[in-house]
């Protein structure tokens, strides 16, 4: 970002809009520790200064908007963007990410600002992602796809242009089938996990028991997820976390019953299903 280019990691995030970065201004604790947006560095930072304020599952961010280029690889965007001085979150204490890259659609995206897929000079504007195990191996294409690599399962229309929204039609557990035909199903790169309301996702994880030993995990049931008459299904190696720290392996589930506001009809499928099934969009 800016000129001479500042270099910063990112979240590429499909599940909000907006593109910010911790500011030189900020003083909250992640911003001692995290790479910073100094405005004073760039020749090609112009000023606006309204309010940024943004609201995430996991905690909040504020400061002011900036604008100055914005660039990923050869693809550049003049854009508007929140230069970050606090944030509230553990989330953001514990993250590498230095800012969130929104991708999903201007709709929602925080003070009328367009996103950088939206402000690119790119004429095809799509984008996949292509998440594994590790950081190292995960990997986006921008513009198109790793076509070489992969074969389409399906193509389905997004039928609400705030988030990436599919039609959900059900959730099962094994062969228990739950009628899911009120959700949108919502591609979110942002979100680790897969996370619905309570009301759908309670009984798909109904007697389900994670061992930390990782013991028994291949006699847990499938989970399918059908979206426009598609299925897609996750084993319990796809939807159980494996997370090793100081050599120690330890298993965990990676589905969360929440409670949503009363009509956030979505089931957030977040990287435990975008790393079995790469995504285009």
């Amino acid at each position: 970002v800016g000129t001479p280019p500042q270099t910063f990691t990112v979240v590429p995030d499909t599940g909000s809009s907006n593109l910010w970065m911790y500011s030189s201004t900020c003083w909250s604790i992640p911003c001692w520790y995290h790479d910073l947006y100094n405005a004073k560095k760039s020749t090609t930072y112009q000023k606006d200064g309204q309010p940024f304020d943004i609201e995430y599952g996991s905690g909040g961010v504020k400061g002011t908007v900036s604008w100055d280029v914005a660039m990923i690889g050869d693809v550049t965007s003049t854009m508007g963007f929140g230069e970050v001085t606090s944030v509230s979150g553990v989330s953001f204490y514990a993250s590498q990410m230095s800012g969130i890259l929104g991708l999903a659609y201007d709709s929602i995206s925080v003070d009328g600002l367009k996103t950088f897929m939206s402000n690119s000079e790119l004429t095809d504007k799509s984008f996949s992602f292509y998440l594994k195990d590790t950081s190292e191996e995960s990997y986006m294409v921008i513009p198109g796809m790793d076509s070489e690599n992969f074969a389409t399962i399906d193509t389905h229309k997004v039928v609400e242009e705030k988030y990436w929204s599919l039609q959900l039609d059900s959730i099962a557990q094994g062969t228990k089938v739950i009628d899911a035909s009120n959700y949108k199903a919502v591609i979110d790169s942002g979100t680790s996990l897969l996370v619905g309301p309570k009301a759908i996702i309670d009984p798909l994880i109904d007697g389900i028991r994670v061992s930390k030993t990782c013991i028994g995990i291949k006699l847990l049931p499938d989970m399918t997820f059908t979206i426009d008459g598609t299925a897609y299904v996750l084993t319990p190696d796809d939807y159980v976390l494996k997370i090793t720290q100081d050599g120690v392996t330890e298993c965990l589930l990676g589905v969360e019953s929440m409670d949503f506001p009363e009509g956030f009809n979505y089931f957030i499928m977040g990287d435990v299903f975008m790393r079995k099934y790469p995504t285009y969009f």
